[in-house]
């Protein structure tokens, strides 16, 4: 009997540093979308940020997390299965490895799969709240509001 869309993910999820495992839930050439689409100005600050192919892509992605913070804890809230797609919904809290900032995020991973493999994978976060973990000085200018105002972050 072939997976679901969400057990695929969910597998995935279990043990996203295991090449091996990995490789069993996706297909050779699934896309990973980690964060956006394309930013190279994040992808600095994060450079599995993007899109890339390949299973080695999210392991690699999870094992760089990895590095640049602790996981202190990670915990899906809600789960979503519609066909050949699943949405899985949560929180984690990182603590960067450089500066031991501590932050918490919402989380969605989004997944395509088909036959039981997974071919489309999309990680996305609060990256503005992730990123500021790694900030070490200096700051914006922010001007979002139609009305005039500027912040200063």
């Amino acid at each position: 009997m072939t997976r679901t869309a969400l057990e695929t993910m969910t597998a995935i999820l279990k043990d996203p540093k295991n090449i091996d495992h990995v490789r069993s839930l996706v297909t050779p050439d699934v896309t990973y979308v980690s964060l956006n689409y394309d930013d190279p100005d994040l992808k600095r600050v994060m450079p599995w940020c993007g899109t890339s192919r390949g299973p080695e892509a999210i392991v690699q992605t999870f094992l760089d997390v990895a590095r640049y913070w602790s996981v202190d804890d990670f915990r899906i809230e809600a789960e979503l299965d519609a066909g050949e797609n699943a949405a899985i919904f949560g929180r984690f809290t990182y603590t960067s490895t450089v500066l031991s900032r501590t932050v918490t995020s919402p989380f969605s991973v989004f997944g395509r799969v088909k036959d039981g493999l997974c071919h489309y994978m999309q990680f996305m976060e609060d990256t503005f709240a992730t990123t500021a973990s790694f900030r070490s000085g200096g700051h914006w200018i922010i001007r979002s509001n139609p009305d005039g105002e500027q912040i200063e972050v």
